[in-house]
């Protein structure tokens, strides 16, 4: 070859582990670096022997140098800019150098064994991943499941904390700013310190419904995006007991990160490629979430984890159960010890393969969204499972939606759309300080001391984590650390004379023995959630029971419109109390006897009988 303007890579045509590799650096480096087959190639460059061309790849460089082995492969990878690390690393680090080098002997003499491991791992797709349909699906899902939340908000806020809900927020901020100054904006992050009102309380959730629509028909997204982060946390601020639940700071959390995630503009014509740093903050976070869960129960102590009985409770002392967790309860003992240990592989050894080649990441996909979608049938955990099967989701590449869905909904790209909106630096900027801090904070303030009693965070992780812990960008997560092995059930009851009480019935918690339970998720009822939570303390640590019982003295009616029936429709009843009965599934032979789901036995007051002052 009398001239050359690129660098050109040799490998051996012959070898399908070459050429396999050859065509995930092509996209690496796409028209930055020429590449031949040794067989087209040795008459080109006849001063290169032919053992040298059997024996590994060899980089001609412009000036006429040539490079063999790892470091020809460092070298034309080195050509795009964004891949120069792992040349740097050869000439910088010694150990680097000879280790990669026998490591490319080893893979030479062992091509064919090493070709099958690369197919095993990759499939037959080795060329590097592209995630714009995994994106589109995504931002869909995502936009849905806020779609649910605003809406499953909006029916009942008013009663939870509207002016005549039980805990109101106009009283909650009050009572705030009465013990705190400026400060209390950082620390209760909420646009209702402008305007507590019923009105806004409605406006933000149906704002928030229609800006979830935005997202999914692709409609400036990213500022739809930025605003239904800004009224979710607001509304979670105000929504005080109501709103503590993991689900909710996690869709805080998957929705900040989205408004990097998505690509700017209007509807995505020419896009960027989505973020590979946010890509794996993303996987990073699922990570997190199913590992710790797993961690936390073993942390926990807990003798139900430890033994594997866990699971002959959960189903019937779950906060809200389905129908399909009653028939998984009557399942025998030795099938619910070995789902806990299934449950245990699945939340400790599966979350590695997160980060796994392509088929094992897939297969990581399919069992860890298959595992939430047992517990949505199982339980109603409001939209957790379905938020994080969308994070599964994430795992998949385009590869896979070019082969399961429609080629009209499969995204296209063009070369223009590498460069397309989104690449700016200031944009890379903030991704880089976005992804040390989640990496920083998730890592020594969360998983560190989850995992290795005893070891505190150091002070500057608690110190940032203490600083951004209202926004809940980086949040704790962990359910059922402790597993609960009874299921007492808080009846409220009304009465006119003292002597007959009717009870209140709500809508998805238990209270009739022959109601079967309901499948009611995504939607979330949080009266029925908190009621649970309430009934396995007293009364003096859930104050709120007692403002709920008032409110039902008053007739409310936004906080009757939270239950099912009224017993008293007509006037309110002159006197309420909270009884607590202990609940247990029946097994078929109950339920086929008189069609009851539920046995029960009254353990007494829960809450003395209140009655509303008399006015004289």
């Amino acid at each position: 070859m009398e001239s050359q303007n690129r660098p050109v890579l040799i490998y051996d045509g012959d070898c399908n582990f070459c050429r396999r590799w050859v065509n995930r650096w092509r996209h690496v480096t796409q028209d930055r670096v020429d590449y031949l087959s040794s067989q087209e190639a040795a008459r080109l460059f006849p001063h290169i022997s032919a053992e040298k061309f059997q024996a590994s790849v060899q980089l001609v460089q412009p000036d006429g140098s040539v490079y063999d082995g790892a470091e020809a492969v460092f070298r034309a990878l080195a050509c795009n800019p964004h891949h120069g690390w792992p040349l740097w690393l050869y000439r910088k680090v010694p150990a680097v150098a000879v280790g990669t080098e026998f490591l490319y002997r080893f893979v030479a003499s062992n091509r064919i064994a090493f070709s099958k491991l690369t197919q095993w791992l990759w499939g037959d797709h080795l060329e590097l991943s592209t995630w714009y349909s995994t994106r589109k699906v995504f931002l869909v899902l995502l936009g849905g499941i806020y779609f649910f939340a605003f809406i499953s908000l909006w029916v009942q806020i008013e009663g939870l904390v509207g002016s005549q809900g039980i805990m109101p927020i106009n009283e909650f901020l009050d009572g705030v700013k009465k013990i705190t100054g400026a400060e209390r904006y950082w620390i209760l992050p909420t646009v209702f310190w402008l305007n507590a009102s019923d009105a806004l309380l409605n406006f933000l959730c149906l704002a928030g419904a229609g800006l979830s629509l935005c997202v999914i028909g692709r409609i400036f997204v990213v500022p739809s995006l930025i605003l239904l982060w800004l009224f979710y946390l607001s509304l979670m601020t105000a929504g005080q007991e109501f709103m503590a639940f993991q689900w909710d700071i996690l869709l805080l959390e998957v929705g900040f990160l989205a408004i990097f995630l998505a690509p700017s503009g209007g509807r995505m014509k020419a896009e960027s490629p989505p973020s590979p740093i946010v890509l794996f903050l993303y996987r990073f976070l699922l990570f997190r979430v199913i590992f710790s869960s797993g961690m936390a129960k073993l942390a926990s102590g807990d003798q139900t984890w430890r033994d594997g009985t866990a699971l002959n409770f959960h189903y019937e002392t779950q906060p809200l159960p389905t129908w399909g967790g009653w028939y998984a309860h009557q399942l025998p003992s030795w099938f619910q010890e070995f789902s806990v240990g299934c449950m245990f592989v699945i939340q400790l050894a599966v979350p590695f393969f997160i980060f796994a080649p392509r088929r094992i990441r897939h297969t990581a996909c399919v069992v860890l969204a298959g595992f939430q979608l047992l517990i949505i049938i199982t339980g109603n955990y409001a939209f957790f499972n379905f938020l994080t099967i969308a994070l599964c989701l994430l795992l998949l590449d385009d590869t896979f939606w070019k082969k399961w869905l429609p080629e009209r909904m499969v995204f296209t790209h063009s070369n223009e759309s590498r460069n397309g909106p989104g690449n700016g630096k200031a944009k890379k900027w903030a991704i880089g300080m976005l992804s040390a801090m989640v990496l920083f904070i998730s890592v020594t303030h969360h998983l560190i001391p989850l995992v290795f009693k005893g070891i505190e965070a150091p002070s500057l992780s608690r110190t940032v984590n203490n600083w951004i812990r209202p926004l809940h960008i980086v949040n704790t997560y962990g359910l059922f650390a402790v597993m609960t092995t009874r299921r007492p059930e808080i009846i409220i009851e009304g009465s006119r004379d003292g002597e007959t009480w009717k009870a209140y019935e709500f809508k998805w918690k238990p209270g009739g023995l022959n109601r079967p339970p309901e499948f009611v998720a995504p939607h979330q009822p949080r009266l029925d959630w908190q009621m649970w939570f309430a009934a396995l303390g007293g009364y003096r640590q859930n104050s709120w029971v007692l403002q709920f019982m008032a409110r039902l003295l008053e007739g409310a009616e936004p906080v009757l419109n939270l239950l099912e029936t009224n017993p008293f429709p007509d006037k309110p009843p002159e006197r309420i109390r909270a009884v607590v009965y202990e609940y247990r599934f029946t097994d078929f032979s109950g339920w086929r006897a008189d069609g009851s789901w539920w046995h029960r036995e009254l353990k007494g007051l829960y809450a003395p009988a209140l009655q509303l002052p008399k006015i004289s």
